[in-house]
């Protein structure tokens, strides 16, 4: 179960930090996002300027899709329309159907793709369940729900006890 819940990388920086010539190294050629607290701040429908300038820069080496467990198709939908990206909302993470649908219509194989999220518990689990390669990010600001707060919680105390298995220091968010 450690392995389920240990992502690949873990990045304090958000999206924006992803070096994308070292996924390309590793062989990458898709890219699976998240939508809330990965690309927006949970609440906002605003995308920061430096996150469709890196989404820019992603697409030109990478197919992006985006999976949501977001049930809002309105608020997705315009996240994926703004970005000129394909999307899946209530793809009920960390169950694998929605991102197997997401693998196929990119035709990449499980370890051609990256999936990038904020969440411990769904982006992660989900995305080791399947052999992708798995991105931890910060969310790009506070966490305003009492019920992400709690997940939150609960995933910090995971990253605790599978601290001495990653290479970085266990972010505080």
């Amino acid at each position: 179960m450690r392995k389920l819940l240990t992502p690949d990388l873990i990045l304090p920086t958000g999206v924006t930090g992803i070096d994308l010539q070292a996924l390309k190294r590793r062989g990458i050629q898709g890219m699976i996002l998240d939508v809330d607290d990965t690309l927006l701040v949970l609440g906002s429908s605003d995308l920061d300027p430096l996150v469709i300038e890196w989404v820019e820069q992603a697409k030109q080496d990478f197919q992006l899709w985006i999976a949501s467990n977001n049930p809002s198709t309105r608020l997705i939908g315009s996240v994926a329309h703004a970005l000129d990206i394909p999307f899946i909302n209530n793809a009920k993470k960390p169950f694998r159907r929605s991102l197997r649908r997401v693998i196929a219509e990119m035709e990449l194989t499980p370890m051609q793709v990256a999936i990038v999220g904020d969440r411990l518990l769904t982006d992660i689990l989900g995305g080791n369940r399947l052999g992708l390669y798995t991105v931890l990010v910060l969310p790009p600001g506070p966490t305003r729900s009492i019920g992400a707060k709690f997940i939150r919680a609960v995933e910090r105390r995971i990253y605790h006890l599978t601290r001495d298995k990653l290479a970085v220091e266990v972010p505080r968010f």
